[in-house]
Order: C-alpha cells, then sequence, then structure tokens
C-alpha cells in the first residue's frame, strides 16, 4: 500500500510534467461569487462568516473559481496552465465537510476539442497513477444542448430556464410545460406576476428591486436582490403561458433520450437535427472532433457513456463535462470530473471570453479505491 500523501504528491507531478504550474488560493473566499456562479446546488452546503465589514466570506467549497479569480488578479498571460492541490469545505451525505481536492485549469486555448481531449486524458491518468487504468467514463455535452435550445424557436424567458436546469431533475416539470395555459392572475402571487407580464424588462427589475430594498430585503436564501428581481421577471414571463410548443416539446424529448457511444450518438443527433429541420452542424463537428482526439489518446469510444441528458450541478459548464467513476462500485460518487467552461473568466471581471477547462479529483476516493486494489 502506498502513502496517501506520496501519492497526492506524485499527482501534482504529473500534473506539473504536462505543463500545470502549482496555484494555492486562499482558503477564504468571496462568498458572493460562489453564489452568483455555481448555482443552487452550491447554496445550502457552504461554510460561511462575516467579516468585519460585513461582507460574506466563505470556506472555499471548490477550487475552480478561486484559481480563476487567482489567474485574473495575476494578470497571468494566456494561454495558461495551473494546477492544484488542497483542502475544499462543503456540507455533503458523506463524511467530513472537509475533503481533498487536486485538479488543473486550462485557460486560453484556442483548440476547444484538442484541450478538452487532452484534460480528460490528463484524469484517465489520474486513476492509472491510484491503480485503475480503466475508469467508467460518463460523458456529456452542455454546449449541444445550448444550440439546440438556441435552433429551437422558444421563448427567451424558457430557453434561459431550460439551460440552467440542465442535468437536473427539475427539467422534467420544464419539459411538462408543452402548450401549457397560462394560468388565472389570482393564483400568481395575487396578480404581481400577471401585472409584470409584458412589462419593459429594466423598468421592472429596477422597480422588484426598489420594493426588496425598501422593504429591508437584501438577500434571500443566499440569492441578491437583483438574482431575486431577475427570478421574479423570469416566472412572470412563464407563468403567463411562455411555454414550450408540443413540436419543440417531442424534438427536446427525443434529444434527451439519445444515449450511447460517442459515434452512434453523433449519428443520432444528426438524424434528429436533419428530421426537425435544425442546423447543429457546428456543435456537432466540434463533438465529433474531440471524439477524434480522444481516439488519439487511446480511449475506446465504444466504452464511453455519452448521454445527452447528462450534466454537472455547476451553472458555470458551457461544453464538454465529464465524469470518471470506479467501474466496481467502490467509493461514493466520481472519482475525477470536470468540464469546459468558456463564461466563467468574463463573469469574474476578464475584459473577453477566455476558453477554459478543467477537471478535479477526489484524492480521498482515489486513495480509497488504491486501497481496496
Amino acid at each position: 500500500m502506498r502513502e496517501p500523501r506520496a501519492l497526492e504528491e506524485a499527482l501534482l507531478a504529473r500534473f506539473e510534467a504536462a505543463g500545470f504550474a502549482h496555484l494555492d488560493p486562499p482558503l477564504l473566499q468571496p462568498a458572493d461569487v460562489f453564489l452568483d456562479l455555481s448555482g443552487e446546488s452550491i447554496r445550502r452546503r457552504m461554510y460561511l462568516t462575516v467579516d468585519a465589514e460585513g461582507r460574506e466570506l466563505c470556506l472555499r467549497p471548490d477550487l475552480t473559481i478561486p484559481v480563476a479569480r487567482a489567474v485574473l488578479e495575476a494578470k497571468r498571460p494566456m494561454p495558461a496552465a495551473v494546477s492544484y492541490l488542497g483542502a475544499v469545505f462543503r456540507f455533503r451525505g458523506e463524511g467530513s465537510g472537509e475533503f481533498r481536492q487536486a485538479g488543473v485549469e486550462s485557460f486560453g486555448r484556442a483548440d476547444i476539442a484538442a484541450a478538452d481531449a487532452d484534460i480528460l486524458a490528463l484524469g484517465l491518468d489520474a486513476c492509472t497513477l491510484y491503480g485503475l487504468p480503466e475508469p467508467q467514463i460518463r460523458l456529456g455535452d452542455v454546449g449541444l444542448f445550448a444550440a439546440l435550445l438556441e435552433a429551437l424557436p422558444l421563448a427567451p424567458a424558457m430557453r434561459r430556464r431550460l439551460l440552467k436546469d440542465f442535468g437536473q431533475s427539475r427539467l422534467d416539470a420544464d419539459l411538462s410545460r408543452v402548450d401549457a395555459p397560462a394560468p388565472e392572475a389570482a393564483n400568481t402571487h395575487s396578480g404581481v406576476l400577471a401585472a409584470l407580464t409584458g412589462a419593459d424588462p429594466e423598468a421592472a427589475r429596477a422597480l422588484i428591486t426598489d420594493l426588496l430594498s425598501i422593504a429591508g430585503i437584501s438577500t434571500v436564501g443566499g440569492r441578491s436582490v437583483s438574482e431575486i428581481a431577475a427570478r421574479f421577471l423570469e416566472q412572470a414571463a412563464l407563468e403567463s403561458g411562455a411555454g414550450l410548443s408540443s413540436e419543440a416539446g417531442a424534438v427536446l424529448k427525443r434529444y434527451l433520450a439519445i444515449a450511447g457511444d460517442p459515434d452512434a450518438a453523433s449519428a443520432d443527433m444528426r438524424a434528429l437535427a436533419r428530421d426537425a429541420g435544425l442546423d447543429l452542424s457546428r456543435a456537432l463537428d466540434l463533438f465529433d472532433a474531440r471524439a477524434g482526439f480522444l481516439t488519439a489518446h487511446g480511449v475506446s469510444l465504444p466504452a464511453v457513456r455519452f448521454s445527452t441528458a447528462f450534466g454537472r450541478p455547476l451553472d458555470y459548464y458551457s461544453g464538454m463535462v465529464f465524469e470518471l467513476h470506479d467501474p466496481a462500485g467502490r467509493g461514493a460518487g466520481p472519482l475525477v470530473a470536470g468540464g469546459r467552461y468558456d463564461r466563467l473568466l468574463s463573469r469574474l471581471g476578464a475584459a473577453d471570453c477566455v476558453p477554459a477547462v478543467g477537471l478535479a479529483a477526489w484524492v480521498e476516493r482515489l486513495a480509497a479505491v488504491e486501497d481496496a486494489r
């Protein structure tokens, strides 16, 4: 049996040999960044505190956002490749709220398909280091789903809702809004939502923000006043009957039922696009190019479990998402997971959109698998 810390050092050395310089961001981070960017799944699982000026801080619940902030603050030239290893803190169903993660983040590479494949291959290398050379590969693609939504005739509020709920159980409820009639105003927050329907978005947002501020409400469940206003307006649009047409609903349901190895899934998605008269060629060409680069890394595509419905519970993903699991089922959850998040740095303050992709490895889960082996 190899010592866990020796394995961690070997993993970091593997990352550094691949060109990823080590970075160690602070444990304490501004909480609002995670609340804005990581979505509903992270809100109730953070360890929060307040500084002397009343600003909310948190123990870092993951390392992707702290690393991205550190890269921006240091004004590192692009492309930039960084690695990390350290403790993260969040409430979870299994074990301690403190656990260790290692990972890499690649910023600024324009060769999207090759960068995606390189990151997934590095995740496979991490599993091999811990004695698991053939983990189960689960693959999804948020970018493909976003491209489908853009190609369909959807109301903007419904498009935003579907993309936000992708990969989560709430998506089924969204898809049930096929030809949904507008509800009576009396059943929608005493008519407030109905009154907002059709209003100028900026004026309505300002009105809701002012009303909440007058009432002394600054946050609800971790959401800022601005977020609350945005959700209220989105709900107003949806309650007004901005649901799915039966045609769009049928296309979405057929799409979300596609699964299999990447080659077979690509053929099914192209058939769907052809039958529905939709142009998804750019997103599908990127999907096929990534599969080619994975093959060049020695990945057997028939062994990859791709699903159009597979996502990860973080709002900032924008393209490929993946998880690596122990085929024997040892350990709860993925051993390694990651994906593409091209919009994250611009949302953190970068002047332009910066292509980005990365992975995180749960080193304690990997060590448990290595011990069992």
